[in-house]
Order: structure tokens, then C-alpha cells, then sequence
């Protein structure tokens, strides 16, 4: 703007004038370079190294307790990082219970009875802020938790990105739009996670997530009873755990009947043998342009990990709040 002002208001030979233009873009150039280089620089992986170095070191054996407690920890823990992120970026905005200003995300749709962790989450949060008080943000304890978390479970590492800081409000409704349902088609997974910067690539990676975990009866009944691209003795196995009356809408199932406690690739195996257990699992693999991706991990382990390791570290950079945005929450439960 200011470069504009000077050029117009300054009568000047051509020579002088065209020297005056290009130094205005190099300057605008070089602007734009240093605002690249900042906006780059607001996640980092050394961001708690002098603030508060046993940070991570504190998580990962809190994580590594409770995966070795209860191994579907581990999923769970997976599991509140990636409804973080699609929620209005990755602000720790899961964890916030209902206030009377604002009615939390714990309660939408995706997560009511089947979000879980939070108790160990706040475990991981009183130990962190006894080694250095209101230091690190709920949104960086979920990204590190959900990468000790893989790591416990056989799966790869990665290095996290960090320095996001902590929302002041959460959204139900954003909840309910913006995380993808167990019901949801190929396409649907696809515009879900594109509206979130992430490409088809990312999605089938970020899907093996279910190599883990277990899912509720009501989120499968429909595809174990109606559906024909199911393997038959599969869907009548999962069936006796899953009746067509409500009564069992809790009942659990394993998202990968192999080896639910393993970080593998598994998952994929089971969606070319047609034992998806989610409708959305299975739409990876029905025909469509995700088989050969799913092919591919199926028989290659590293493929795999590299994909899923890549696409986490690019979810986790979903619209955190930096700098002098939001806060560092005290207790992960409500504002400051």
C-alpha cells in the first residue's frame, strides 16, 4: 500500500521510475518471504525445549502406563487428537466440558458415549504442569499422546510439531458437521477431509487408524445386517455381538478382528477380504478409487507408516492457535 503511495505521487523519469517499481517489489518480495517465514515457523518440534524439556518425556511414560493398563487406550487417546483437529483446528476444544456460555463438543453426535481418555489426559496435564506451571498448551498434550500412543502400539513415530495453544470455547455444532460418520460414502470422506486441507492420500492413510480401536454396535449395525460387500461369515460373527434391537447399541466390536491392539496393516487386509466393520471403512475399498492405494498398504508395512506418519503431522497443523491466541489451560476441562 505504502509502496503504491510513493510511486504515484513522485513524477520521475521513466528510468527512475521503473527502479522505484522494482525496488518496491523486492521489498514487497522480501515482505512476503519474511511472512512466509513466520507463518512456517509457528509450530515447531523444539518449541518446549527450553520452557519446559521434560515435557515430553513426562507424556510418554504417562502414556505408555495407560496403553499397557488398557492397550485400547491407545486408540482412544488416537482417537481425541483427530476430533480435536477437525473441530475448528487443533485448540484442545474436545476436552472443554459445558459452560453456561457455550455447550462443549463432548456431548455431539460423533462423540457422545464413545469419546473417551479424558481421564487420562488429565492425569498427563497435572504431571506436565508440575514440571513447569501453564507452560504447554491440551491441544500439544493431545498431538504428542496420540504419537506415544501409536508408538506403544507397534506403529511408527514421527516427529511432533508443536507450540499450539488452547481454545477458549468449543463448537458442538461444528462437531456434529465436520467429523466424518461411520456411515459416511467415499465421496463424502473424500469433501470431509479436503475441506480440511487434507488429500485422498491422507484419508486412506489416516483411516488405518481404525488398525486399532474398537467401534459401538449402533455404528455398524446397518452394514452387518444390510449390506452385500461384507464377507458373509464375518457379518453373522459380528452379528451375535450386535442385535437389531437397540438394546445392544453399546456393544463393542474391533475395528481390525486381527489384531485390534496392534498398530499394523491389518485394517487393510480385512477391507480387500471384505471385512470392513464400518460402512466408511469398507468404501475404501468397493470398487472405487481408493483400491489400489488400499492394496498397496495391505502388503506394504513402511508404505504405510510413512503415508500415515506424514498425513498426522500435516492434520496436526490444521489451524492451531499461536502465539498470543487462546491460552494455556491449567485443567484441559474448562477455560482458564
Amino acid at each position: 500500500m505504502h509502496f503504491g503511495y510513493h510511486l504515484h505521487h513522485h513524477p520521475q523519469t521513466k528510468t527512475s521510475s521503473n527502479s522505484s517499481s522494482s525496488m518496491a517489489a523486492s521489498l514487497t518480495l522480501a515482505f512476503l518471504m519474511l511472512f512466509a517465514t513466520i507463518a512456517n515457523a509457528e509450530l515447531s518440534s523444539d518449541f518446549y525445549d527450553n520452557s519446559c524439556p521434560q515435557a515430553l518425556h513426562t507424556i510418554k511414560l504417562a502414556v505408555y502406563a495407560a496403553v499397557a493398563k488398557e492397550p485400547r487406550m491407545g486408540a482412544s487417546l488416537l482417537r481425541l487428537h483427530f476430533h480435536d483437529c477437525f473441530v475448528n483446528g487443533c485448540d484442545g476444544s474436545v476436552l472443554l466440558d459445558d459452560t453456561s456460555s457455550f455447550t462443549g463438543e463432548k456431548t455431539a453426535t460423533p462423540n457422545k458415549n464413545s469419546l473417551r481418555g479424558f481421564d487420562v489426559i488429565d492425569t498427563i496435564k497435572s504431571k506436565v504442569e508440575s514440571a513447569c506451571k501453564q507452560v504447554m498448551s491440551c491441544a500439544d498434550i493431545l498431538a504428542v499422546a496420540a504419537r506415544d500412543s501409536v508408538v506403544a502400539l507397534g506403529g511408527p513415530s514421527w516427529t511432533v510439531q508443536l507450540g499450539r495453544r488452547d481454545a477458549t470455547s468449543a463448537s458442538l455444532s461444528a462437531a456434529n458437521s465436520d467429523i466424518p460418520s461411520p456411515v459416511s460414502d467415499l465421496s463424502d470422506l473424500i469433501s470431509a477431509f479436503s475441506k480440511k486441507g487434507l488429500s485422498t492420500t491422507d484419508m486412506i492413510a489416516l483411516s488405518g487408524a481404525h488398525t486399532i480401536g474398537q467401534a459401538r454396535c449402533v455404528s455398524f449395525r446397518t452394514r452387518v445386517y444390510n449390506e452385500s460387500n461384507i464377507d458373509a461369515s464375518f457379518a453373522s460373527t459380528t452379528q451375535s455381538n450386535c442385535p437389531t434391537s437397540t438394546d445392544g447399541d453399546d456393544n463393542l466390536a474391533p475395528l481390525d478382528a486381527n489384531s485390534s491392539t496392534f498398530f499394523d496393516t491389518c485394517y487393510y487386509k480385512n477391507l480387500v477380504n471384505k471385512k470392513g466393520l464400518l460402512h466408511s471403512d469398507q468404501q475404501l475399498y468397493s470398487g472405487g478409487s481408493a483400491d489400489s492405494q488400499v492394496s498397496s498398504y495391505s502388503t506394504n508395512t513402511a508404505k504405510f507408516f510413512n503415508d500415515f506418519a506424514a498425513a498426522i503431522v500435516k492434520m496436526g497443523n490444521i489451524s492451531p492457535l499461536t502465539g498470543s491466541d487462546g491460552e494455556i489451560r491449567t485443567n484441559c476441562r474448562k477455560t482458564n
